[in-house]
């Protein structure tokens, strides 16, 4: 898939005038898919979450099935790229929020990391997303975050609540390995569509996970639709082993599910 970042607004050509009313107001909700010879894995998660997140945000239906023909005009027939669905409205500016939405349609798409990710090191910070169930495109303090964490010498950040119980990353899920089985967080956090196929594909449970516990767990990990699984290495001053077996499983289960036509 070519470097080159590819980008259409309703099926055509992106207007600077759009591109500002996202950048000046910032209020809109995306998905970002991972999309291989023009399929994607959990494609109709991405799409109920496009539909859920727009009737949160902007009260109104969205056309998932436009959605994905808009999405596959972008999206070459060949080759892995990142594709983003981005959900906004241009007419809705700082003073008039509360008007009626006419949310129009972003897709851009980017070529996909390499795989296998290095072990991820990370660093906690208390802090909850604003309506963490709302996959939305205000993402600064997660940045904010990232970047220190990245200027203190670690590769992200890892969020938990003002009791240290872990919640999610900046832009991704983690989970922790008991044995072989898979333990998720008990906490708010976005529901992320790696997360769902992996809870449907292996065994699991929910808990709370304190900072405190994690040495009681033998290994970590991090997922989202752009990398699939990664290995989580360490967390503050507690490692992982990089290459849990379950860890490795996990990432092989993920990387065989077939994924949906486009």
């Amino acid at each position: 898939m070519s470097s080159v970042v590819r980008a259409e607004l309703d099926g055509g050509l992106v207007d600077v005038d759009a591109l500002q009313s996202l950048a000046l107001t910032n209020y809109g909700h995306f998905t970002s898919m991972r999309v291989d010879d023009g399929r994607v894995r959990g494609l109709s998660l991405h799409l109920e979450r496009l539909a859920r997140d727009c009737r949160a945000l902007f009260g109104t239906e969205l056309d998932v099935e436009r959605v994905r023909v808009l999405a596959r005009r972008v999206v070459p027939g060949g080759g892995t790229g990142v594709v983003r669905v981005t959900i906004f409205d241009p007419a809705l500016d700082l003073g008039h929020i509360g008007a009626d939405a006419h949310p129009r349609v972003l897709v851009t798409v980017r070529p996909a990391a390499g795989s296998p990710a290095a072990p991820l090191r990370v660093r906690s910070a208390v802090h909850t997303r604003d309506t963490p169930a709302v996959k939305s495109v205000g993402l600064f303090a997660s940045l904010r975050l990232r970047r220190e964490a990245q200027r203190a010498g670690y590769d992200d950040v890892l969020f938990v609540n003002e009791q240290s119980a872990i919640s999610e990353g900046a832009t991704w899920n983690v989970g922790f390995v008991q044995g072989s089985r898979v333990v998720w967080p008990e906490a708010e956090y976005l529901p992320g569509t790696t997360m769902e196929l992996l809870r449907q594909a292996h065994e699991h449970t929910t808990a709370a996970v304190p900072l405190a516990d994690l040495p009681r767990y033998d290994a970590a990990f991090a997922t989202n639709a752009a990398v699939g699984v990664r290995a989580i290495s360490r967390i503050d001053g507690v490692t992982f082993p990089g290459n849990h077996d379950t860890v490795a499983a996990l990432a092989e289960r993920y990387s065989q599910l077939p994924g949906d036509p486009l």
